[in-house]
């Protein structure tokens, strides 16, 4: 992806509040983790050119990027509504991979129709520690598919989901990124330069990043 769509992408995510940054006052994820910003990509679904532009931008990609791609796989929740949207626009088939296998039923891990061998581009919203997406991508192969790769509308670049594709052998592409996004708002006069510092500085290590300083 290009600088400049990269930015596109990152403004449209703020515009419609998808993404909200808060150095001051930092959201508290699930891990634990304290985060100056806070990502939900399931609001594009709400938003109709939004949307439509994203799931353009995507398809781009996996047109571009992925050509052998015999099936698109959304991993849930949020990869699964914009991954059946891209599958839909290139006419590929769509399956997706549950966070665990069902409980009833025929307790599956993966819903649809999976070939052995078929080449398989997985879709997600967001990649941060890339533990949950790289949990989809070896479901994926145990079953028999083959990842070639995955597209995601947003990364946050952390050294240890770069670590984490890289040895698991699987390319990715993000339309938009951390990078981007803090790039964009400094223009924009969103965030101040010690409150830019405080961002990069929690980007290098979110894990020890506990607040922002006080100001």
């Amino acid at each position: 992806m290009s600088k400049i769509s990269e930015k596109q992408v990152a403004e449209k995510l703020l515009q419609i509040q998808a993404v909200k940054l808060r150095p001051s006052e930092p959201f508290t994820w699930a891990s634990g983790w304290k985060s100056p910003i806070y990502c939900d990509n399931r609001k594009i679904l709400s938003y109709p050119y939004v949307r439509d532009y994203v799931k353009s931008e995507l398809c781009n990609v996996v047109f571009e990027t992925f050509q052998d791609a015999a099936v698109l796989a959304g991993v849930a929740t949020g990869g699964i509504p914009l991954g059946a949207l891209v599958a839909d626009q290139l006419k590929l088939p769509f399956i997706y991979v549950r966070a665990k296998a069902k409980e009833h039923g025929m307790g599956n891990l993966i819903e649809g129709v999976l070939q052995p061998g078929q080449p398989v581009v997985v879709v997600e919203d967001l990649i941060s520690t890339g533990k949950s997406s790289l949990e989809a991508v070896n479901a994926i192969r145990a079953a028999g598919g083959e990842v070639i790769g995955m597209v995601s509308i947003f990364n946050y670049g952390f050294d240890i989901a770069v670590k984490a594709f890289e040895e698991a052998k699987v390319p990715y592409y993000s339309l938009s990124n951390y990078s981007a996004l803090i790039e964009l708002a400094v223009e924009k006069g969103m965030v101040s330069a010690d409150e830019q510092a405080t961002l990069e500085a929690w980007r290098s290590a979110p894990d020890k990043w506990n607040a922002a300083p006080a100001v």
